[in-house]
């Protein structure tokens, strides 16, 4: 009886993997894409500093790295099927909590606390999936889906920093303007300065998306202080001329009782107006704020505008002010975005949950049942941690532990810091060293050209390891995620002015990456083989993670003191510890080789 059930299970596995595995590794790459990356996009959208953006979503990293320390509770407690459609809907609850909150005053508070909730149920969701990817497939099977289940991860991954990103943009562009941003510096040697001139330059519609238009978006402000009396008259004059055209509804003017003789911070001028007409009856609220710089340098005047169908094509004035312990140069960075931006990600978020509450449902019905999906049954008065530890214990007691974690961790150095750069070294221009391409060139790039090559490589490499076995790609795949680093080096060095030959680069590059990482993959599920498949697993992808966060938090520092040429010799530099220790690893010849029983 057990034997025609184990038998009948492993026919359904079979007949139904391919309904399941790019579904469930979609379902583990967005989150992660999510919460690392698009929520820095958000923030940046809703106005947050960079520093306060850097120093908080990079601890949302954490759970994936310390991960393996509640893993073997996933071994444990519950089955892997459990833990998987369980996680689903508390990430799909933590999607819709997000978006609920996005407009609220506090939302940065509230989000980043959703976020951690999100990223833990994620990480948790990442143990129980692979796990049961090892469960629900025979050996061979599984070097058969490594590529496929490796390229579903990779789709995850460009939906969220793409499809996403596109659609919050295209929210924006619905129910706000395109946000400006101006530069506010402060200059000790300027001679002449800003004088208020109320006009209106701008009359002519222009093409493309609404818009807000600044002029300028560069000014110089003298560190030279100015009466009191002479900056509250410039003050006033900005206020009348925002009310008569409806960009305020200040309706007071400005009444200072102190001395008027006295010396105050001096102050610039920015005008802006909307690129064309909005439709009748909508009004657009925009709002100045600090992004990052000197916070010595404020707005005092104009930090919110309105504009409609009526004031459209006229200068709203804002009025920068320099604080008077400002005596050297520097800088202030500001933006001026609609307050219905959040609105926007908030939608956005929104059809992320429901997303995710349909990946709940579904794979409640679509997911096998396998035999060995099962909690790891100890004796009666034997303590849970009992387990939990000796997992650990099994892991790090594996024959050559050291070379293989040594491995695990310098597999990817090279590109861990590559990966980090590449974007910087797209956007910015040629005279800094960079490629000088447009946002929308670098989305293309990734989200199309990349993808393509990305998603043939992986399943190119899936499909190799199951005819020959994990052992004897184990070099060529070390070249090809490596070699094609070389590329980024003739790129920065040539600065190729062809969009061709940059896409020749990045589709390699995304190959060679695809093809290469199948290696790394199944080697993880290589040592993860025995008695705690999910928990091993679990602590093999914690070192991947440390081993791409560590050097990834250098790799800005790198590149800011050596240039992008000299940091591309650098990644390919350190890719040589990886070539120099695979020689050692241990691995059987034959492991990851697809049986004929299993065509």
């Amino acid at each position: 009886m057990v034997d025609t059930q184990t038998s009948t299970q492993r026919t359904n596995t079979k007949k139904n993997a391919w309904s399941w595995i790019p579904t469930l590794y979609f379902a583990e790459g967005l989150p992660y894409i999510i919460v690392i990356t698009v929520a820095v996009i958000m923030y940046k959208r809703l106005g947050i500093s960079n520093a306060e953006i850097a120093l908080y979503t990079s601890w949302l990293y954490l759970p994936w790295v310390i991960k393996p320390l509640w893993s073997p509770l996933v071994d444990i407690l519950r089955t892997k099927r459990f833990w998987i459609t369980a996680m689903q809907f508390f990430i799909g609850a933590g999607m819709a909590s997000a978006a609920f909150t996005i407009p609220m005053p506090e939302f940065f508070q509230l989000t980043l606390l959703f976020f951690w909730l999100i990223a833990f149920a994620s990480a948790t969701h990442d143990i129980a999936a692979d796990g049961f990817y090892m469960l629900g497939l025979s050996e061979g099977m599984q070097s058969f889906f490594v590529g496929i289940r490796s390229t579903f991860y990779r789709i995850a991954m460009i939906t969220g920093q793409g499809l996403l990103v596109i659609l919050a943009g295209y929210l924006e562009s619905a129910l706000t303007v395109h946000p400006t941003e101006f530069k506010v510096a402060a200059e000790p040697n300027i001679i002449f300065e800003n004088t208020i001139e109320t006009d209106s330059l701008f009359t002519t519609p222009l093409e493309g998306a609404l818009r807000l238009i600044a002029n300028p978006s560069n000014i110089e402000i003298s560190t030279k202080p100015k009466l009191r009396k002479v900056v509250s008259s410039d003050v006033n004059s900005v206020r009348k001329f925002n009310l008569k055209n409806g960009f305020s509804g200040e309706t007071t003017l400005l009444s200072d009782t102190s001395n008027q003789t006295d010396l105050v911070g001096n102050i610039g001028i920015v005008k802006f107006r909307l690129s064309q007409k909005p439709d009748e009856g909508k009004e657009y609220k925009v709002n100045l704020d600090f992004i990052e710089g000197n916070e010595g340098i404020k707005v005092i005047e104009g930090k919110t505008l309105l504009f409609n169908s009526n004031n459209w094509n006229k200068s709203a004035y804002a009025v920068v002010q320099l604080d008077t312990t400002i005596k050297n140069r520097t800088a202030a960075l500001f933006k001026a975005r609609s307050d219905r931006v959040p609105l926007a990600w908030a939608f956005t978020f929104a059809a992320v949950a429901f997303l995710f509450f349909f990946f709940f449902v579904y794979h409640k019905f679509v997911l096998p049942r396998p035999v060995a999906d099962k909690t790891i049954e100890r004796e009666k008065n034997v303590s849970v941690f009992n387990p939990f530890f000796k997992s650990f214990y099994k892991f790090f007691k594996k024959e050559k532990i050291i070379l293989i974690v040594s491995f695990l961790l310098l597999y990817r150095l090279g590109e861990a810091q590559l990966v980090k750069m590449a974007p910087p070294f797209m956007l910015d221009t040629k005279e800094v060293g960079g490629l000088g391409l447009t946002t929308t060139d670098v989305g293309f790039i990734y989200g199309t050209i990349g993808m393509i090559a990305l998603i043939i490589g992986g399943i190119l490499g899936g499909l190799s390891v199951s005819k020959k076995g994990l052992k004897f790609w184990l070099w060529p795949m070390l070249l090809a995620i490596n070699v094609p680093n070389l590329l980024y080096v003739y790129l920065s060095f040539a600065q190729p002015s062809s969009i061709w030959i940059i896409y020749a680069c990045v589709a390699l590059e995304q190959f060679g990456y695809g093809f290469g990482f199948t290696f790394y993959m199944m080697y993880m599920i290589y040592i993860s083989n025995g008695e705690f498949k999910a928990s091993h697993y679990a602590i093999a992808t914690g070192f991947m993670a440390l081993g791409m966060m560590i050097p990834g938090m250098f790799s800005g520092i790198i590149q800011e003191a050596v240039g992008y040429r000299f940091f591309f010799v650098w990644v390919v530099i350190a890719t040589v510890p990886s070539f120099l220790i695979a020689k050692f690893i241990p691995i059987e010849y034959s492991f990851g080789m697809k049986n004929n029983s299993e065509a």
